[in-house]
């Protein structure tokens, strides 16, 4: 089972360099095995909106998770003093400690293009990682 870190989707929403990649992955491996945290869903959309991309965003909620079987998953308020504490111990920003924590706590396999997990003891792979 996969966390999908938030650079995966925007890499393939915004055409970036590795968006063949991306979609190898979701068209190879079983959208069940996906997860996406609530904080990607969120960033997702302040990004989006943010470039204008509005029907973007709206399509690819649906086309992702309300169609396409990726599960969401979420953490509590009682889960804030873990995320301070991974911060703290692997240096991470907010945004991957929270990616870790979700991971930690529904034993995820984190899927990023993101460096900063390699520095942690869960690490990350990438999606030809996944593939391979």
């Amino acid at each position: 089972m996969y966390l999908l870190d938030t650079n995966i989707i925007l890499e393939l929403l915004l055409d970036q360099e590795n968006a063949d990649e991306v979609e190898q992955l979701l068209r190879n491996i079983s959208p069940q095995s996906f997860h996406l945290s609530e904080f990607s869903l969120y960033s997702l959309g302040v990004i989006l909106i943010r470039r204008n991309m509005h029907d973007l965003l709206v399509q690819s909620i649906e086309d992702l998770l309300i169609t396409g079987g990726i599960r969401q998953v979420r953490l509590e308020v009682e889960d804030i003093q873990n995320i301070v504490n991974i911060s703290q111990r692997f240096n991470l920003d907010f945004d991957d400690a929270y990616q870790y924590v979700v991971a930690e706590k529904y034993d995820l396999i984190i899927v990023s293009f993101d460096r900063d997990f390699d520095r942690t003891e869960r690490g990350k792979r990438t999606p030809s990682q996944v593939l391979s």
